[in-house]
């Protein structure tokens, strides 16, 4: 049997759960997956392997229009998706308007490749009985479909949940259907490009994301700057950067409680995430405007290129 292995990119709107399916056909928590909005910031890969195929799933950020330079760069990772794509996933769900951000959909408009659009959160279609009602949750989602298909006549559409993993099988059989064939473009037993450091700051942002309210989690970023392994356990030094001195203070909160909490459950994660004893140690400092510093935002590794 000939080998197939091709990129298989996730795009869409904030908050449709490309992360959570992502996390879902990889079998791994490699994505950020809070019930925030804008949560990934990065393009990143998750690797599914068998004898005979590679499928490389690339997670991205939100579609949105920018309003300061972190969020043109986060656009441009979703662009790029776009443009090096075997299979495309474009992700909605049951209560998105279909017309949100048309510039991005008329790019998905005009590509050749394979286009699967998935309705994902259709466990949320509830009956309306009132005489005014629209009708069965299945008249709901044809309606939803009917829509779409109107704007991207040439895709696939697939409803699925990836919360509770309806329709995911499904789609993995797709996939593979549609990937070219090729041989591997990872070694196979890799699981992501990104490396150890990467993790660990995801999974601190995502403790931030989880315990801080309004703009503190959108104004933080997270540098480890030690990392430091044996066979047994990880000493991890990490910075938060903050953007203000008030958002350092809420975030160490009184009598460092706040930082406290955050740091006891993101070591508890790591540990979960690296099978191993962890020693983290969170520092916070400020960085003034770093989301609208090009420099700074370069020094975070916030370039598509």
């Amino acid at each position: 049997m000939k080998h197939k292995a091709g990129f298989v990119n996730i795009v869409g709107n904030p908050n449709v759960g490309k992360s959570t399916l992502m996390n879902q056909l990889v079998g791994e928590r490699i994505s950020i997956a809070t019930f925030k909005a804008q949560t990934t910031r990065h393009r990143i890969m998750g690797i599914v392997n068998t004898d005979d195929m590679q499928i490389v799933f690339s997670d991205t950020p939100g579609v949105l229009k920018p309003n300061y330079k972190l969020q043109e760069s986060m656009l441009a990772f979703s662009e790029s998706a776009l443009t090096d794509a075997d299979v495309l996933l474009y992700v909605t769900d049951v209560v998105e308007n279909p017309e949100k951000n048309m510039e991005f959909l008329e790019k998905v408009q005009k590509m050749t490749i394979p286009v699967l659009l998935l309705i994902n959160k259709i466990d949320s279609l509830t009956p309306d009985p009132s005489p005014k009602g629209d009708g069965s949750s299945q008249q709901k989602l044809a309606a939803i479909v009917e829509k779409w298909h109107a704007l991207l006549p040439n895709a696939e559409i697939l409803p699925i949940s990836a919360k509770n993993k309806f329709g995911t099988d499904l789609l993995l059989k797709r996939i593979q259907e549609l990937l070219p064939e090729s041989p591997a473009f990872f070694d196979k037993d890799q699981l992501t490009d990104k490396p150890a450091r990467f993790f660990v700051s995801e999974i601190i942002r995502e403790k931030i994301l989880l315990f801080y309210d309004k703009e503190i989690p959108y104004s933080v970023e997270v540098v480890v700057e030690s990392f430091k392994e044996d066979d047994r356990q990880i000493h991890i030094n990490a910075v938060i950067y903050v953007e203000r001195d008030s958002q350092k203070g809420i975030i160490i909160g009184h009598q460092g409680v706040a930082l406290k909490k955050v740091s006891t459950e993101a070591r508890k994660a790591l540990e979960k995430f690296f099978d191993k004893h962890i020693y983290l140690e969170v520092f916070v400092k400020v960085d003034k405007d770093w989301r609208s510093s090009q420099k700074e935002l370069d020094n975070f590794g916030y370039n598509p290129d």
